[in-house]
């Protein structure tokens, strides 16, 4: 899981350390986290890569319900695929680079933790991205799809603790202080801010510490809260008023309350010549035809797919029309919005899972496991390179994403939510705090 993915990290630096790339593990003091490099000069080409899992999705590569361990992680979210496709996409593209004898470098970027850990924020803050042209990126999906930044939200997530006084809760209720009560009060007022912020925005909490027994009133409990919308210019004034119920509620229960920033990923911004140019070439090179045994497997599993979806089977064959520019956004949220802010930057989803398929389910790793993600992988591998070639040989191009990028940022400054001096939380995943 994330910041824990050595093997990971060493079998994909060893396999691009032997295809001739120069290594440079430990970055941004993540100890995952690599950036790998070949060639020399300008342009300088990025290719993301994550590699992390998330927590009880383990699952054979079958059909049905079965857990390889129950209750440990799996890749949910296909990162193993994307991983292993950005490495195949970034060799491949050093391979034409010395076969056509080009200048230019050609980086793959091994980025730890995207599942909630904003390892690519830490990444930005050390300035692996400075010298940066521009930066191709891919995610397993269900769909052929260029993603200009549809579907992706920016996001704050933090855990609020609060402190109060303990006692008896019978014996000597007047002298306690509940910190549970003031985590339910804060709560409360979020449910009641939901009225009074956009429609787009998404507010999703757990309570990771709610006290210790019943007859105890609770001097410690916690809440750990994501807050998303499509602009983080915009969700930045609706943190504050998150800020204000989490105040409210210590205040009225004579309680204190401290915030801790966990991760806060940026929206994505588009880059109309890298979407018009990937979308060119993804479909010239088209979808994903299925062997007779892949067929098979996705008929079975599709039946199993949560009611409601409107996808269908064969549609994995097809590339979705581009959608230019979209103002409002779906759900998910990536640290690849950081790197946007960054540099120019364009990636695609490609139909690694079944039609239908919902992100961090059994499904997507059951599917990631066996062969449709694999051919999916290596689609989402081709129109990467083809564009990174494209990015090499016309310099128009890259002056064309520039360009976008400029305009889209003026009088506009990056500055994460994430404190300047707070160190990449690597126990994040196995530490309630």
């Amino acid at each position: 899981m994330g910041y824990q993915e050595k093997k990971s990290s060493a079998l994909l630096q060893e396999t691009l350390a032997a295809a001739g790339f120069a290594v440079k593990a430990g970055v941004a003091e993540i100890p995952t986290a690599f950036v790998a490099s070949w060639g020399q000069g300008k342009p300088v080409i990025g290719i993301l890569g994550e590699f992390d899992s998330l927590p009880g999705l383990s699952q054979d590569a079958v059909p049905e319900r079965k857990p390889v361990v129950a209750g440990a992680p799996g890749h949910g979210c296909g990162h193993n695929l994307l991983g292993a496709g950005g490495a195949l996409a970034a060799v491949s593209i050093k391979d034409y680079l010395a076969a056509h004898h080009l200048p230019g470098t050609v980086r793959y970027y091994g980025t730890p933790a995207e599942e909630g850990g904003s390892g690519k924020v830490y990444m930005v803050r050390a300035g692996l991205f400075a010298d940066v042209d521009a930066v191709l990126h891919w995610h397993p999906g269900d769909s052929n799809t260029v993603t200009t930044g549809d579907g992706m939200l920016a996001v704050i997530t933090a855990k609020f603790e609060f402190h109060g006084l303990a006692s008896h809760a019978a014996a000597a209720p007047e002298k306690g202080r509940s910190a549970l009560d003031g985590l339910m009060i804060m709560s409360t007022a979020v449910e009641y801010l939901r009225e009074h912020v956009p429609s787009a925005t998404r507010i999703h909490y757990i309570v990771t510490k709610g006290g210790a027994a019943p007859n105890i009133v609770p001097d410690d409990a916690e809440l750990f809260l994501y807050a998303r919308h499509p602009s983080m210019t915009v969700l930045n004034g609706i943190w504050e008023r998150i800020l204000k119920c989490a105040k409210g509620a210590a205040t009225a229960t004579e309680t204190t309350v401290d915030v801790r920033i966990v991760s806060s990923d940026s929206n994505i911004i588009n880059n109309a010549p890298l979407s018009e140019r990937m979308y060119r070439n993804f479909t010239e090179i088209g979808g994903l035809t299925y062997t007779p045994a892949e067929q098979a497997f996705a008929e079975k599993l599709f039946p199993l797919l949560p009611a409601g979806t409107t996808a269908r089977l064969g549609s994995e064959r097809t590339v979705r029309p581009l959608e230019r520019e979209r103002e409002e956004g779906g759900g998910a949220s990536t640290d690849v919005g950081d790197v946007s802010w960054t540099v120019p930057t364009m990636g695609i989803t490609a139909a690694t899972w079944v039609p239908g398929t919902p992100a961090h389910s059994w499904y997507a790793t059951a599917t990631s496991g066996m062969a449709i993600g694999q051919d999916g992988m290596v689609l989402a591998s081709k129109v990467l390179a083809v564009t990174a070639e494209d990015l090499f040989t016309d310099p128009a191009l890259v002056a064309a994403a520039k360009a976008d990028f400029a305009q889209r940022m003026e009088g506009v400054k990056y500055e994460s939510k994430i404190p300047a001096n707070q160190k990449p939380p690597l126990d994040y995943r196995n530490s309630s705090r």
